[in-house]
Protein backbone atom coordinates (compact mmCIF):
# COMPACT_ATOMS: atom_id res chain seq x y z
CA UNK A 1 0.00 0.00 0.00
CA UNK A 2 1.05 3.57 -1.09
CA UNK A 3 1.96 6.16 1.31
CA UNK A 4 -0.02 8.74 -0.46
CA UNK A 5 -3.29 8.98 -2.10
CA UNK A 6 -4.19 7.32 -5.78
CA UNK A 7 -6.60 8.09 -7.93
CA UNK A 8 -8.40 4.78 -6.45
CA UNK A 9 -7.59 5.14 -3.01
CA UNK A 10 -6.73 7.07 0.13
CA UNK A 11 -2.64 5.84 0.98
CA UNK A 12 -1.32 4.87 3.88
CA UNK A 13 -0.99 8.17 5.98
CA UNK A 14 -4.67 8.87 5.79
CA UNK A 15 -6.27 5.65 6.34
CA UNK A 16 -4.28 6.08 9.33
CA UNK A 17 -5.26 9.68 10.27
CA UNK A 18 -8.97 8.52 10.09
CA UNK A 19 -9.24 5.41 12.02
CA UNK A 20 -6.80 6.56 14.81
CA UNK A 21 -9.44 9.79 15.08
CA UNK A 22 -12.19 7.28 14.92
CA UNK A 23 -10.41 5.05 17.81
CA UNK A 24 -9.36 8.17 19.86
CA UNK A 25 -12.80 10.31 19.43
CA UNK A 26 -14.63 6.77 20.57
CA UNK A 27 -12.68 6.04 23.31
CA UNK A 28 -12.76 9.58 24.28
CA UNK A 29 -16.33 9.76 24.19
CA UNK A 30 -17.14 6.51 26.13
CA UNK A 31 -14.76 8.11 29.05
CA UNK A 32 -16.74 11.69 28.96
CA UNK A 33 -19.96 9.49 29.36
CA UNK A 34 -19.06 7.20 31.86
CA UNK A 35 -16.15 8.74 33.73
CA UNK A 36 -19.24 9.38 36.65
CA UNK A 37 -19.79 5.68 36.97
CA UNK A 38 -15.93 5.15 38.29
CA UNK A 39 -15.64 5.76 42.32
CA UNK A 40 -14.16 9.29 43.29
CA UNK A 41 -9.97 8.75 43.30
CA UNK A 42 -7.42 7.56 41.45
CA UNK A 43 -9.43 5.67 38.85
CA UNK A 44 -11.90 8.75 38.68
CA UNK A 45 -8.62 11.35 37.69
CA UNK A 46 -6.76 8.49 35.82
CA UNK A 47 -10.39 8.15 33.38
CA UNK A 48 -9.92 12.12 33.05
CA UNK A 49 -6.12 12.37 32.19
CA UNK A 50 -6.76 9.62 29.49
CA UNK A 51 -10.17 11.90 28.16
CA UNK A 52 -8.19 15.25 27.87
CA UNK A 53 -5.17 13.11 26.40
CA UNK A 54 -7.32 11.59 24.22
CA UNK A 55 -8.80 15.05 23.38
CA UNK A 56 -5.67 16.50 22.76
CA UNK A 57 -4.56 13.46 20.67
CA UNK A 58 -7.47 14.36 18.66
CA UNK A 59 -6.36 17.85 18.07
CA UNK A 60 -3.35 16.88 16.82
CA UNK A 61 -4.35 14.30 14.15
CA UNK A 62 -6.51 16.70 13.28
CA UNK A 63 -4.11 19.41 12.57
CA UNK A 64 -2.06 16.57 10.81
CA UNK A 65 -4.81 15.46 8.29
CA UNK A 66 -5.27 18.84 7.67
CA UNK A 67 -1.84 19.29 6.48
CA UNK A 68 -1.56 16.16 5.05
CA UNK A 69 -4.81 16.98 2.84
CA UNK A 70 -3.20 19.67 1.56
CA UNK A 71 -0.01 17.90 0.69
CA UNK A 72 -1.86 15.03 -0.85
CA UNK A 73 -5.45 15.57 -2.01
CA UNK A 74 -8.70 13.27 -1.60
CA UNK A 75 -9.30 10.78 -4.33
CA UNK A 76 -11.98 12.11 -6.39
CA UNK A 77 -15.43 10.73 -4.89
CA UNK A 78 -16.83 8.05 -7.22
CA UNK A 79 -20.50 8.67 -8.74
CA UNK A 80 -23.17 8.04 -7.04
CA UNK A 81 -27.61 7.85 -7.76
CA UNK A 82 -27.36 10.92 -5.46
CA UNK A 83 -25.36 13.72 -8.27
CA UNK A 84 -24.73 17.10 -6.57
CA UNK A 85 -27.08 16.68 -3.63
CA UNK A 86 -24.74 13.61 -2.57
CA UNK A 87 -21.92 15.79 -3.26
CA UNK A 88 -23.18 19.03 -0.97
CA UNK A 89 -24.34 16.17 1.60
CA UNK A 90 -20.96 14.59 1.85
CA UNK A 91 -19.01 17.85 1.82
CA UNK A 92 -21.36 19.40 4.20
CA UNK A 93 -20.87 16.27 6.66
CA UNK A 94 -17.24 16.54 6.17
CA UNK A 95 -16.96 19.79 6.66
CA UNK A 96 -19.04 19.82 10.16
CA UNK A 97 -16.91 16.62 11.10
CA UNK A 98 -13.70 18.96 11.33
CA UNK A 99 -15.35 21.94 12.93
CA UNK A 100 -16.45 19.79 15.44
CA UNK A 101 -13.16 17.72 15.77
CA UNK A 102 -11.47 20.79 16.61
CA UNK A 103 -14.21 22.51 18.59
CA UNK A 104 -15.00 19.76 20.94
CA UNK A 105 -11.28 19.57 22.75
CA UNK A 106 -11.10 23.18 22.58
CA UNK A 107 -13.78 23.97 24.65
CA UNK A 108 -13.20 20.91 26.69
CA UNK A 109 -9.19 22.77 26.78
CA UNK A 110 -11.21 26.48 27.78
CA UNK A 111 -12.78 24.37 30.65
CA UNK A 112 -10.11 22.95 32.54
CA UNK A 113 -8.19 26.28 32.09
CA UNK A 114 -11.68 28.07 33.10
CA UNK A 115 -11.46 25.88 36.44
CA UNK A 116 -8.09 27.05 36.79
CA UNK A 117 -6.62 23.94 36.17
CA UNK A 118 -3.35 23.46 34.35
CA UNK A 119 -3.73 21.44 31.02
CA UNK A 120 -1.22 18.59 31.06
CA UNK A 121 0.25 17.62 28.12
CA UNK A 122 0.49 13.50 28.07
CA UNK A 123 1.97 13.86 31.21
CA UNK A 124 5.00 15.09 29.53
CA UNK A 125 4.56 19.02 30.73
CA UNK A 126 1.55 21.37 31.89
CA UNK A 127 0.17 24.08 30.18
CA UNK A 128 -0.64 26.71 33.20
CA UNK A 129 -4.15 28.43 32.68
CA UNK A 130 -3.99 31.36 30.96
CA UNK A 131 -6.57 33.41 33.06
CA UNK A 132 -8.61 33.17 36.50
CA UNK A 133 -10.27 30.40 37.52
CA UNK A 134 -14.00 31.26 36.52
CA UNK A 135 -16.12 28.31 37.87
CA UNK A 136 -19.39 29.78 36.63
CA UNK A 137 -17.52 29.61 32.95
CA UNK A 138 -16.36 26.24 33.00
CA UNK A 139 -20.07 25.23 34.22
CA UNK A 140 -21.14 26.64 31.03
CA UNK A 141 -18.46 25.49 29.52
CA UNK A 142 -19.21 22.02 29.84
CA UNK A 143 -22.54 21.44 28.59
CA UNK A 144 -21.40 22.90 25.18
CA UNK A 145 -18.80 20.30 25.29
CA UNK A 146 -20.34 17.47 26.08
CA UNK A 147 -23.57 18.57 23.46
CA UNK A 148 -20.78 19.12 20.57
CA UNK A 149 -19.68 15.58 21.79
CA UNK A 150 -22.62 13.86 21.12
CA UNK A 151 -23.11 15.65 17.76
CA UNK A 152 -19.60 14.51 16.60
CA UNK A 153 -20.49 11.06 17.36
CA UNK A 154 -23.69 11.38 15.33
CA UNK A 155 -22.38 12.79 12.15
CA UNK A 156 -19.83 10.15 12.66
CA UNK A 157 -22.49 6.87 12.75
CA UNK A 158 -24.20 8.96 9.90
CA UNK A 159 -21.02 9.16 8.00
CA UNK A 160 -19.96 5.37 8.78
CA UNK A 161 -23.87 5.00 7.71
CA UNK A 162 -23.53 6.47 4.70
CA UNK A 163 -20.27 4.58 3.83
CA UNK A 164 -22.53 1.15 4.28
CA UNK A 165 -25.41 2.67 1.76
CA UNK A 166 -22.36 3.30 -0.80
CA UNK A 167 -20.91 -0.54 -0.13
CA UNK A 168 -24.28 -2.63 -0.24
CA UNK A 169 -26.66 -0.13 -2.19
CA UNK A 170 -24.64 1.70 -4.55
CA UNK A 171 -22.06 -1.13 -4.68
CA UNK A 172 -19.61 1.30 -5.29
CA UNK A 173 -16.05 2.13 -4.07
CA UNK A 174 -16.27 4.37 -1.29
CA UNK A 175 -15.73 2.41 1.65
CA UNK A 176 -12.69 0.36 0.29
CA UNK A 177 -11.20 3.26 -0.30
CA UNK A 178 -10.80 3.79 2.95
CA UNK A 179 -10.72 0.36 4.18
CA UNK A 180 -8.55 -1.48 1.27
CA UNK A 181 -9.09 -2.87 -1.28
CA UNK A 182 -10.82 -6.85 -1.53
CA UNK A 183 -8.77 -9.56 -0.59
Amino acid sequence: MALRNSYEAYGTLARLFHWLTVIFVVAAWAIGMFRGELPQGPARATAMFVHVNLGLAVLGLLVARILWRLADPAPPAPRTPLGRLGEIASASAHGLSYLLLAAVPLIGIATVFARGRALSVFGLFEIASPWAADQAFAAMLKPYHGLLAQALIAIAVLHAIAALVHHVVFRDPTLRRMIGPRP
